[in-house]
């Protein structure tokens, strides 16, 4: 049986092994075992109150400053082209579906101009998916329905300016 604690150790006994990036393909493999475990996600995922927010973190490693993170979407939602900063992310689906899409940077910006994209690629990540998201990969999610994921973040989220991005097209309509 999986609990959070052999989660947190078996992640940080794996980074300290092989440090991210190179170590992404054994990190995901551990958080897809953990997402097996319907009573272990079950736990860590459970209904929240209006209010409570999508996000909690569930675990913040004192030494390798990785976060384990609970995210319970209560319904459908869109989101923005985004990355993770100067940091990385590991989704692990553990409940419905996740239509995720990878864009690719058009225009770096930069002088206070946001940077552009357009969408390289999209699939669906499915119960027991864990995908990973280097530095700097940019990628948006799409749901239709609750969802309930494991999210592995190379450093609190909480601490780190994300970059300011913006679809291709978007960024060419005239703001008003």
């Amino acid at each position: 049986m999986m609990t959070l604690e052999i989660l947190a150790r078996r992640l940080r006994d794996a980074m300290k092994a092989s440090p991210v990036p190179e170590g992404a393909e054994a990190l995901c493999n551990i958080l897809g075992d953990a997402l097996k475990d319907r009573a272990f996600t079950a736990a860590m995922l459970p209904d929240r109150k209006d209010g409570d927010g999508v996000r909690e973190i569930l675990y913040e490693d004192p030494d390798l400053g990785f976060c384990i993170c609970g995210h319970v979407n209560a319904g459908s939602s869109v989101g923005k082209p985004h990355d993770h900063g100067t940091t990385w992310a590991i989704y692990g689906q553990a409940e419905g579906t996740t239509e995720m899409t990878d864009w690719r940077i058009v225009d770096e910006g930069g002088d206070g101009n946001p940077a552009r994209v357009v969408p390289d690629r999209t699939y669906t990540l499915q119960v027991g998916d864990a995908h990973f998201y280097g530095v700097g990969a940019v990628h948006s999610p799409k749901r239709t329905r609750p969802t309930r994921l494991i999210r592995i973040e190379g450093a609190n989220q909480d601490c780190i300016p994300r970059s300011n991005i913006v679809e291709a097209e978007a960024a060419l309509q005239p703001s008003g």
